[in-house]
């Protein structure tokens, strides 16, 4: 029985590598979690897991999966299970789970109960969609994979003298509300139990992935910010996650800022960090060192190891100011400066990041690259070498009076080049209605008519 098996087993692998070809061709923008734990008590990884927001490239998933199995010699006993579901994001995991989420009806309990009674696990919460997790551990491992259905794997004996890739397929993804995820969700952890269940039953010691092929699209359940009555015109919505708050020494709010995507680029590298969930969700930044004062303000966000460097620093200063014209007090973001292991890199904002003191400012798009209001201080500062991208932007530094932001000064103006399309368009087909109506009301009619009783108008003819 065990020969046939292995058998069918074999058979299943062109099919699985066949599929793995048509998946692995997805999309690089896609990403998807892994969350690898070990059976034995050794570490998993050697460096530091990354932080928050960072994708997992391709080289860098070698890296931490090389680390895992570098460990152990390669003539010892290695067994991988590898748990591929179709779909799955970290907001599954974050949403529906118990010790993740907090949450007493967590759909993930043999998940967890492994992670809880392993003593090594690596969670990456983003890995690109182009770095293949099985083709990357069927290489580390120099063994093909072998397909099992989860249901059947009390058939096999496992070989402890040598390597393998057992592969199980959860076929179930997410579904489109919350009951059908939940209740996919569940079934596949279920299946899972039971692979575990009967490797332990074997004595069999191992390493076990659970990852996908394909993101699922899961709404982050985040309470959106209050929003005040009035006026709303221009005034930013926080419908994904609340600002960041910097409070004064008397407890009051002073600073307010928020970005739907909070992204930087280092050039030298081609690498890129997305720091949005550190910033606003998940708390991993740092404020220390912000202030407010009535002429002054000062937002700084200190992260972890960002892109290798092991400080890493973003420092927004604004100031208020009385310009005579207007008659009244105008705050402007002045400078964003970059601070990373001992070097920095400095932008001056143009003219246009301003507001009236008591406003918030608002803007679609804020850079030093496309439309850039942001501007390099010097060309002798490191400023060349990075791209900061704040998306749906918004900053108050003064004149904070709650939670929520202040009227928004957009920095889109009233009439965008697309109402000014619309404007000309229409005075030319207004200008096109007039002349017709006019040509329409000049027309006259003939005072003398031809007597059709008459003799007929004789034309005569030449030769």
């Amino acid at each position: 029985m065990a020969e046939e098996m292995v058998g069918r087993l074999h058979s299943a692998t062109m099919v699985f590598s066949l599929l793995l070809s048509i998946f692995t061709t997805r999309s690089c923008s896609e990403h998807v979690p892994l969350i690898m734990w070990s059976s034995e008590g050794r570490s998993l990884w050697t460096q530091d897991p990354p932080v928050a927001g960072h994708i997992v490239s391709r080289s860098q998933l070698e890296t931490y999966l090389s680390s895992a199995f570098g460990s152990t010699p390669n003539s010892a006993p290695r067994t991988v299970l590898l748990f591929l579901q179709d779909r799955l994001s970290v907001d599954d995991v974050t949403l529906y789970g118990g010790v993740f989420g907090n949450k007493q009806d967590s759909v993930f309990p043999n998940l967890e109960a492994a992670l809880q009674s392993s003593s090594s696990s690596l969670v990456l919460p983003s890995v690109s969609g182009s770095a293949s997790v099985p083709e990357v551990l069927q290489e580390l491992l120099d063994v093909a994979p072998l397909s099992v259905d989860p249901e059947q794997l009390d058939r096999l004996h496992l070989d402890v003298s040598s390597p393998a890739l057992l592969v199980f397929r959860l076929p179930l993804g997410t579904g489109s509300d919350d009951m059908a995820a939940k209740d996919s969700l569940r079934e596949s952890d279920r299946l899972m139990g039971n692979v575990l269940e009967a490797v332990k039953a074997q004595a069999v010691p191992y390493i076990a992935v659970y990852t996908a092929l394909a993101p699922s699209r899961v709404t982050r359940h985040v309470n959106p910010a209050p929003q005040s009555a009035g006026r709303s015109l221009l005034q930013a919505t926080n419908d994904v996650f609340a600002p960041l708050q910097i409070h004064d020494n008397m407890g009051n709010i002073c600073i307010l800022f928020w970005a739907s995507n909070l992204t930087v680029s280092f050039l030298q590298t081609g690498q890129k960090a997305d720091l949005t969930d550190t910033t606003f969700i998940s708390s991993g930044v740092d404020t220390g060192g912000s202030f407010c004062n009535a002429s002054n303000s000062q937002l700084v966000l200190k992260y972890g190891n960002i892109l290798g460097f092991k400080t890493f620093q973003l420092t927004f200063a604004m100031s208020q100011r009385l310009y005579p014209v207007s008659a009244r007090q105008w705050f402007t973001l002045d400078q964003v400066q970059l601070n990373y292991d001992g070097q920095k890199a400095t932008f001056n904002g143009s003219n246009a990041i301003t507001a009236p003191s008591e406003y918030s400012y608002h803007c679609q798009m804020v850079s030093n690259s496309e439309y850039p209001l942001l501007v390099p201080s010097t060309p002798a500062d490191n400023a060349g070498q990075w791209i900061l991208t704040f998306t749906d932007f918004q900053i108050q530094g003064f004149g904070v009076t709650g939670e929520n932001f202040s009227y928004a000064n957009d920095c889109a103006s009233f009439f965008t080049p697309g109402i000014w399309m619309g404007l000309v368009t229409s005075l030319l087909l207004l200008l096109i209605l007039t002349y017709g109506l006019q040509m329409i009301m000049h027309l006259r009619s003939m005072d003398r008519f031809d007597d059709p009783k008459g003799p007929a108008i004789a034309v005569p003819q030449t030769d």
